[in-house]
């Protein structure tokens, strides 16, 4: 990767997170590429959902991510469905970040490309979405997502919510997918010690930006069936202006209020060294502290 020239990231999410062999198939897609390495793939079996992230060159991250959809649209049927995460398609959502010597206004004008050929290839209506996004409307992924696969059935027959590429009706099996461009992102979930899902619920609807908490979190509560808990599943979507630590203290504030225990957390995916890096200073009480200090950080200098 220190010879690439251009480094693009993207993340796609994937509605399979409990079939080992549909998730290594297609995690194939980017495995063995010229000019793409895959950095970390997870599924949970709760969210029923998979989390990749990829980084390559901008021609060879679009041929990859293109094979991935298609493996998706082959191997998932979302009528047989379900799981805990909000979803609307196989491929549920798919964003590109620019990383290295490359611009937003590039990641944009990839993920338009990959847009276009995924309605083409695979016949599926896609939406642009974030820093792609064809109004302001359409900038939330949530607000596009809203109804999920079910729904999407009627929502994309509005005249509203035609679709930015492909055909105004929803893919039978496959749905309809999210392609934008974004700021990197940090998928980050604090579990407690309660089996009520309306209690993380309450929580979510305080913490989130949308119900007067943290300016770039999107919150939601999730039941966690197979550890009988629950948990408040966060996007940090600017960990440079919302520290993971202001989330984990508001999520225990409110919880208090329900006798409720914080009991654990979890990072999915990747997360940037300066996010784990602040969040350390913070519990520390470390004066001065700066990413000159870490030790990692100055090796890739």
């Amino acid at each position: 990767m220190s010879n690439w020239n251009k480094i693009m990231e993207c993340v796609p999410n994937f509605s399979e997170g409990r079939d080992l062999q549909k998730i290594e198939k297609i995690a194939d897609s980017f495995r063995a590429k010229t000019g793409v390495k895959l950095l970390d793939y997870s599924n949970d079996q709760d969210h029923n959902r998979m989390v990749v992230t990829v980084a390559g060159e901008p021609e060879a991250l679009k041929k990859a991510v293109l094979e991935a959809i298609g493996k998706a649209v082959e191997l998932i049927d979302l009528t047989k469905h379900s799981g805990q995460h909000p979803r609307m398609g196989a491929a549920d959502v798919v964003p590109f970040i620019p990383i290295r010597g490359c611009t937003m206004e590039e990641a944009v004008a990839l993920s338009k490309e990959v847009a276009g050929e995924t309605a083409k290839r695979y016949n599926l209506p896609v939406f642009l979405y974030e820093k792609s996004a064809s109004s302001p409307k359409r900038e939330n992924l949530a607000t596009i997502r809203k109804g999920e696969f079910e729904g999407m059935a009627e929502k994309i027959k509005l005249a509203e919510w035609v679709p930015d590429f492909g055909p105004a009706e929803r893919h039978p099996t496959a749905g309809t997918v999210a392609i934008g461009a974004r700021m990197p992102l940090v998928a980050y979930n604090v579990n407690l010690g309660t089996g009520d899902v309306t209690i993380a619920d309450a929580i979510a609807k305080k913490v989130r930006f949308v119900g007067g908490g943290l300016r770039f979190c999107k919150a939601m509560g999730v039941a966690l069936e197979g550890r009988g808990i629950v948990q408040v599943s966060m996007n940090m979507t600017d960990y440079t202006h919302t520290a993971l630590y202001r989330a984990f203290e508001l999520v225990r504030i409110e919880a208090r209020r329900y006798g409720v225990p914080v009991v654990g957390s979890e990072i999915i995916g990747l997360v940037p060294m300066e996010a784990l890096a602040d969040t350390a200073s913070y519990y520390l009480g470390l004066e001065n502290f700066s990413m000159n200090q870490v030790l990692e950080a100055r090796l890739m200098e």
